[in-house]
């Protein structure tokens, strides 16, 4: 950016197809930084003049910046995808509540229920998902995650999933790190 910027370009646009300071929009404890907002600021102040990203991790993100953000999202190819195959006894879920907007909106695309689980984070790398809200016994279930990075989340709705019944499991996510 900064060397578009001093080479006179008229107009800048960040492309960034995944901002990877998106899960770190919030103070989680004390003296923590909410670098989400600093790397936006950086953005920002080296030149460019708008930004477009897919998939940010909460949708306050788009606040920490002060140029226009095109915020696009991968729902509509994932849908895409899956209206390919037999969606007969199908639900969408959500590994958690906090994703539970995307998931319902993912299976309103597909014309499917939802449901998702109650997930407690332990750790960074260490969830307890207690249950799951909504009917899944005897159907198939396409898990819909905003970002995977450990991939303990989704083990361990997995687990939970095979627990109430679920007789089979695709997943679906972006970005996938």
């Amino acid at each position: 950016i900064d060397a578009l910027r001093r080479s006179s370009a008229r107009r800048i646009t960040a492309v960034m197809p995944y901002f990877g300071y998106a899960r770190q929009d919030r103070k989680s404890a004390p003296r923590t930084p909410i670098s989400a907002k600093l790397v936006a600021n950086l953005i920002t102040v080296a030149g460019a003049n708008r930004v477009l990203t897919m998939n940010l991790h909460a949708p306050q993100v788009h606040g920490f910046f002060s140029v226009p953000v095109d915020h696009l999202t991968a729902l509509g190819v994932l849908a895409d995808h899956f209206r390919e195959q037999d969606l007969t006894n199908s639900v969408v879920v959500s590994p958690d509540l906090g994703n539970a907007k995307d998931a319902t909106q993912f299976s309103r695309l597909l014309g499917l229920p939802v449901a998702a689980g109650s997930k407690r984070r332990l750790g960074d790398d260490k969830v307890v998902i207690d249950s799951i809200v909504g009917d899944v016994e005897g159907k198939r279930a396409i898990v819909l995650d905003d970002e995977i990075a450990t991939g303990g989340s989704i083990v361990e709705l997995l687990e939970k999933l095979s627990e109430f019944g679920v007789t089979e499991a695709a997943v679906a996510c972006t970005p996938g790190l």
